[in-house]
């Protein structure tokens, strides 16, 4: 460190407070003057961020401040009630509308509060002495006021409560005068409901808006006395937290950005329904809950309509099962299950599986009835009751046989031969040969060639036509409960485009009774559709609703929102989120909680789950530039 002599300090403190000439004053004036002409004529041109955000014009009414082309209102409170609830405030926070909240805090020394309370409290006491002296009625006013002025002076005394004057306003944004009055009095309502009273802004309305600003700046000044316990329960940003120390990541609440984590197999039934339009994000959504759930130790089962599952198969090491009419995978809808169990006797499996094959051969052979309802005649019905027990009964299956010990099923000609050989069959039997021996014949009448021990089995219907594919989801279905009724694990079973299903009563019935048992057996049942109305308008779409603890809803249409808020019980501000929200988003209910989601991916995740063409196509073409270079190299 060096140290400069004190003749030189001297010497410099001399010349700085040397006298100046007025010549050299006024030159130094007028260089200071170019340069501040400069520094305006440069800032003239230069863009700041206040020009970015400023509206083009502002025009200020007595009631509104017109900004650009948007009207704008302040609406502040003045009153509230004795009592005030935790989370109050939070119907405006979730209201689906553009406004600005100010909330001003101004404190207030105890010992001023502490002497206003002594007066109101003797002058309280002195009323009610006053009272009682002259035989008047005790007056439960006062003597409420008076308790509660005791409760706050001791906590203020105590230091558990601390005053404040409290200020709170609310700006609403609307582009038309119409729209600003109808929800200037939403909020109004929404205040009322909870005896808070407001007043909009008149001839202050420039300072109303100057108030919400991020400025912190209160022009109006109208505060209301309050302690710190109601204000605290006026703190606004409130949601449903469904983060757990258990589950999956399903995606990011849009609430507080914080992470939605769930288990679906601790609520009271682990099944769950999706709606969604056509590209809202639905597919994407669940193949992220697949493979995220195969991480767990989960096994997952999916009935593929669109094959969109065989690329996250491909990666995730899975079993894809093509069902088809020329496919080598054949599933046999004869099988029964092994029992699991000593409470569980062949007869009562036998019976299940002749009630099963009779809604499966409703869909195949039944002729459309009154309202387009596919029925049999009673004597039909019965023929086919007594054909199915002798189809088992002719491979020696009965209610003596030991199932544990394995059987060998028969197979759709094995009931066709029975048919052949009873009175009255006729008609049965000619429907029935188009399944055996005609143009169908390559679908169900042929031993099951599929293994399922795989933590991911994937089933596609994409190559059969739209006549087969009810049957052949329901053969899967049917399948599928078979194994999972043989050995309890935990288990997914994904049903994509659910709707198939709901267009045939037995069908319907047979996804509903499966969602109902199916917690006994540790699966959860996932049931994704875009036809909302012909899923919910069914009896049977609404009990699987009613029956599934997890529902997520994505964007849906103008034509099914209503529907959709009338089952789902949705707020007005839910109900325009689910029409205005993007790609990926929308609510997720778990049991009573529910809240706005975002679903998330990583890049690893999104590029073995994306459904997008275009997306695939870049995929695909990386690696086949991959495989070819890795070619060339050897």
């Amino acid at each position: 460190m060096a140290f400069k002599p004190a003749a030189a300090i001297e010497k410099k403190k001399t010349a700085a407070t040397a006298p100046i000439s007025p010549e050299e004053a006024k030159r130094r004036l007028e260089e200071e003057k170019i340069v501040l002409e400069e520094e305006r004529i440069y800032r003239k041109g230069v863009v700041s961020i206040q020009d970015l955000i400023a509206p083009a014009s502002m025009k200020v009414e007595p009631s509104h401040v017109l900004l650009g082309d948007k009207f704008v209102r302040t609406v502040f409170v003045i009153t509230y009630p004795r009592y005030i609830s935790v989370g109050w405030f939070t119907p405006i926070i979730n209201l689906n509308t553009t406004v600005d909240i100010g909330m001003f805090f101004y404190p207030v020394k105890a010992e001023v509060i502490l002497k206003q309370l002594k007066k109101k409290a003797g002058a309280l006491e002195a009323q009610i002495l006053a009272d009682a002296e002259k035989g008047a009625p005790r007056d439960p006013l006062r003597e409420t006021a008076l308790r509660d002025i005791e409760q706050l002076r001791d906590d203020l005394t105590q230091g558990i409560e601390h005053f404040f004057q409290f200020a709170l306003y609310v700006t609403i944004y609307a582009k038309s005068k119409e729209e600003l009055d109808k929800v200037s009095e939403e909020i109004e309502s929404i205040f009322g409901s909870k005896l808070i009273y407001t007043k909009r802004v008149f001839y202050q309305a420039e300072q109303g808006f100057n108030s919400t600003l991020p400025l912190g700046n209160d022009e109006l000044m109208i505060t209301f006395n309050m302690n710190s316990s109601p204000i605290a329960s006026s703190f606004p940003f409130m949601s449903a937290e469904l983060t757990s120390d258990n589950g999956i990541l399903y995606g990011i609440n849009r609430h507080n950005n914080s992470l939605i984590l769930f288990d679906r197999f601790s609520l009271q039934n682990a099944n769950a329904v999706v709606f969604a339009t056509s590209g809202a994000g639905k597919s994407y959504a669940i193949k992220l809950e697949v493979l995220r759930s195969l991480m767990m130790g989960v096994e997952v089962l999916v009935i593929d309509p669109e094959m969109e599952y065989k690329h996250l198969s491909d990666a995730a090491g899975g079993a894809y099962v093509n069902i088809s009419l020329a496919s080598e995978s054949k599933i046999n809808p004869f099988d029964l299950p092994r029992p699991v169990g000593e409470e569980i006797n062949a007869e009562d499996i036998i019976r299940s599986a002749v009630i099963t094959l009779k809604g499966l051969l409703r869909l195949m052979l039944a002729r459309p009835g009154e309202g387009g309802k596919l029925i049999f005649s009673p004597e039909e019905d019965s023929i086919l009751d007594r054909a199915l027990i002798e189809t088992y009964a002719k491979k020696d299956i009965t209610a003596d046989t030991d199932l544990k010990m394995g059987v060998e099923p028969p197979v759709m000609k094995d009931l066709q031969n029975i048919l052949e050989g009873m009175t009255g069959a006729e008609s049965l039997v000619e429907r029935l040969r188009k399944f055996t021996e005609g143009t169908f014949s390559g679908l169900l009448n042929s031993p099951t060639t599929i293994d399922v021990r795989n933590p991911l089995v994937i089933f596609s219907v994409r190559d059969l036509e739209d006549e087969l594919r009810p049957i052949a989801i329901y053969n899967v279905v049917n399948f599928i409960w078979n194994v999972v009724r043989s050995e309890r694990k935990k288990r997914i079973l994904v049903v994509d485009e659910a709707w198939w299903l709901m267009q045939h009563e037995d069908s319907a019935k047979f996804i509903f009774a499966l969602v109902k048992r199916c917690r006994k057996y540790y699966l959860g049942v996932t049931t994704i559709t875009q036809d909302v109305n012909d899923f919910l308008t069914s009896p049977y779409g609404q009990a699987i609703v009613t029956n599934s603890s997890l529902q997520l809803l994505l964007k849906q249409s103008p034509a099914s929102i209503d529907l959709i808020q009338k089952t789902f019980l949705l707020t007005q501000g839910e109900k325009y989120l689910l029409l205005e929200c993007g790609v990926g988003e929308g609510i997720f209910f778990a049991g009573a909680k529910h809240a706005a989601i975002k679903i998330v991916a990583s890049y690893s995740e999104d590029q073995l789950i994306t459904s997008d063409p275009k997306q695939l196509l870049e995929i695909e073409a990386a690696k086949k530039e991959f495989d070819e270079k890795m070619a060339a190299e050897k």
